[in-house]
């Protein structure tokens, strides 16, 4: 079994992970952070997504570089949680969505895992749930892993 489990980072998919671990532990799993290319922001921006920005390829570079890291800092946090893990980094092709619907195919995983909310803010409110999108779209099993509830 794999298992592939989408992370950005924010406490939604650290909870995701967390109950991953707590359900399948030993199991194998990708832990997949999707980034997207400046120039792709920069397209996008014609359409009023985004703001545009200036150089591409050191921009891209740096992002890449961040995505990286924030991809190992998941896998970590699924090791600790009990999971055979390793990191993965893909690029946003058409959107978030999508990356992960294709990743899971590529590494044929058996079960996708998502949190419900990531860190998309404006463009998740415009665009619609990334976790709702890979639900809808996945030809495997999707686990969607409620938010944490706030502790005040």
């Amino acid at each position: 079994m794999t298992i592939l489990i989408a992370y950005d980072g924010s406490e939604d998919a650290k909870a995701a992970i967390a109950f991953a671990g707590t359900l399948l532990k030993g199991e194998a799993a990708v832990v997949l952070t999707v980034w997207e290319r400046a120039a792709m922001t920069s397209a996008r921006a014609s359409a009023g997504l985004v703001v545009a920005v200036g150089d591409t390829s050191a921009e891209d570079a740096a992002i890449e570089e961040s995505m990286t890291e924030l991809a190992a800092e998941g896998a970590r946090l699924a090791r600790e949680a009990g999971l055979e893990a390793t990191p993965r980094v893909a690029t946003d092709a058409l959107s978030v969505w999508s990356a992960i619907v294709d990743v899971a195919e590529e590494v044929g995983a058996t079960l996708i895992v998502t949190g419900t909310r990531g860190m998309g803010g404006i463009r998740s409110l415009l665009l619609g749930s990334t976790s709702d999108r890979v639900l809808h779209h996945a030809t495997r099993p999707v686990l969607v892993v409620p938010a944490p509830e706030a502790h005040t």
